[in-house]
């Protein structure tokens, strides 16, 4: 490979890599625009503080953690810290697609996302402490488990044969439902916020403070990923990244018209909030197969991803669950309708497919909710999970930061 190929494919991968770190602010302006007001520094300390250790501990052993090279395809470690060797700045790493170095930060910034969607289902009423200590041990140790049974050539890779396997592009499963998971165990032990549930159990809309903040998330979020999505083609090659790029913004459109319209349909007015985590959907949806399909194929999965939030955010509230921003329906349900996708659309569909990613969907979902439940149903019988009802009422902002996000422009915060 000549050099000026091996410099562009490291530069791209470098862009994208620069892109998904963005998508840190998306996340965040998201679940600020979608809670109240009286929160917001507690949503920016958790999101800065998840970037922040998940940098860290991804060098510290999340890394090699993930990609342990040769191991038994379920656990492996490959030693502290970061060596690129002799080889790791040349064209023999990676088939010269990017450098060692871009190798660990790229994956890096994929590490923190997972902790950053449990952050926005437990908004407004989990404890900042232990919310720390859950992501230091979900973003250290779960993650880069789970990641290494697929990305890092573990067993879910060679399900079939070599030739075979699960197939997760770029995270439906192996990022989306490792968050979603860990989000739907931490919602059920922490419990709805004050005035989610009336007295008969039906659900209260609790209005965000800046639709318009959310709505600035969610286009960051599509923007960032172009880098997530196509970063993950792990080169520049032109054909490979067009195409992802394509199949992206083309499932993501569908999933926010989808979302719109079948919302409309159901509850007669037309839902911005809806919308907006249609679109994620259909990012969410597309994200396992991205590299597979058609554009007719993704706009097909897009769409589909869009109804499913509607269904999904219904469902949520049906089984009283309260979860602020939709995650669950966004990460978890569209990340498995996303994965199980590959099955059934692109170049990799039929039955023994649809078997492979129907096991990478069990595999990650067993082993995420229990490690999720066991972390933090010992820190709720320990030190406690949730903020007393004083705090939950006066705001987070106050109580554990002793800060207010708007001094000077004071809203009706309940």
């Amino acid at each position: 490979m000549e050099a000026g190929l091996f410099t562009a494919n490291n530069v791209w991968m470098m862009i994208c890599t620069g892109l998904v770190f963005f998508m840190h602010l998306g996340f965040s302006l998201l679940e600020i625009g979608l809670t109240r007001q009286k929160n917001t520094i507690n949503i920016l300390f958790k999101n800065v503080f998840i970037i922040c250790v998940g940098l860290l501990l991804y060098y510290i052993g999340g890394f090699n953690l993930m990609y342990p090279g040769d191991f038994n395809g379920y656990v492996g470690f490959a030693g502290f810290g970061l060596d690129p060797g002799e080889a790791g700045m040349t064209v023999e790493y990676a088939s010269g697609g990017y450098t060692y170095w871009t190798d660990f930060l790229f994956q890096a910034m994929f590490a923190a996302t997972a902790a950053t969607i449990v952050s926005g289902a437990v908004a407004e009423r989990i404890k900042i402490g232990p919310f720390m200590i859950f992501t230091l041990i979900y973003v250290g140790l779960v993650y880069p488990i789970v990641g290494s049974w697929q990305w890092g050539g573990g067993f879910l890779s060679t399900l079939g044969g070599d030739d075979a396997g699960f197939h997760d592009f770029a995270g439906s499963t192996l990022v989306h439902s490792v968050g979603g998971w860990a989000a739907i165990i931490a919602v059920y032990l922490l419990g709805p916020r004050i005035g989610k549930f009336g007295e008969d159990g039906k659900p209260n809309a609790i209005p965000g403070h800046n639709i318009p903040f959310a709505a600035a998330g969610v286009l960051i979020l599509w923007l960032g990923w172009f880098g997530f999505n196509g970063g993950s083609v792990l080169s520049a090659d032109p054909a490979g990244t067009s195409l992802v790029l394509v199949t992206t913004s083309l499932a993501a459109a569908a999933g926010g018209v989808g979302a719109f319209i079948f919302s409309t349909i159901l509850y007669k007015n037309y839902d911005l909030t809806m919308f907006l985590n249609g679109i994620l959907g259909g990012l969410v949806g597309i994200t396992a197969g991205a590299d597979l399909m058609s554009p007719l194929e993704s706009i097909i999965i897009g769409g589909i991803a869009g109804v499913i939030i509607v269904f999904g955010v219904a469902l949520i509230d049906k089984i009283k669950l309260d979860d602020p921003v939709g995650a669950i329906a966004v990460h978890l349900i569209c990340g498995i309708w996303g994965t199980l996708a590959v099955g059934i659309f692109g170049a990799k569909a039929g039955g023994d497919q649809f078997l492979y990613q129907l096991a990478g969907v069990g595999a990650a979902a067993v082993f995420c909710s229990i490690s999720a439940f066991i972390i933090l149903y010992t820190l709720k019988k320990t030190i406690g999970i949730r903020v007393s009802k004083e705090e939950e009422i006066e705001g987070l902002d106050l109580h554990e930061h002793g800060m207010d996000a708007y001094p000077d422009f004071r809203l009706n915060q309940h």
